[in-house]
């Protein structure tokens, strides 16, 4: 496992943020991103979305807003865009895609 990796495993854990991650099923399968959502916000009732996706790299969190389903993206890129392209050979239709975010170190290819 590199530093990379091993840098999630220990995010810092604090009483008014919420952690939304995959959970480990084996000691080799780390998840490489998070989301921490301030407990502030809770009424909009965020859920992660394992449904819509379940991997190491991508973590899809829903929640309500004024009655509409909206979404947040946390993507971690690796030199293969393993997660970019699962996004665009997913088959759901994410509307409503407020935040996306991540290490976008898209390289050209060509």
């Amino acid at each position: 496992m590199s530093e990379e990796e091993k840098d999630i495993i220990k995010a810092s854990y604090h009483p008014l943020w919420i952690i939304f991650t995959r959970l480990l099923i084996n000691n080799n399968d780390y998840p490489r991103v998070k989301i921490y959502i301030n407990v502030q916000l809770i009424k909009l009732y965020f859920l992660l979305r394992k449904d819509i996706y379940n991997g190491w790299d991508i973590n899809l969190i829903s929640f309500f807003n004024y009655g509409s389903m909206c979404f947040i993206i946390n993507i971690y890129l690796d030199d293969q865009q393993t997660a970019l392209k699962c996004l665009k050979n997913t088959e759901v239709n994410l509307n409503n895609v407020l935040i996306m975010t991540g290490n976008f170190n898209i390289r050209d290819n060509s």
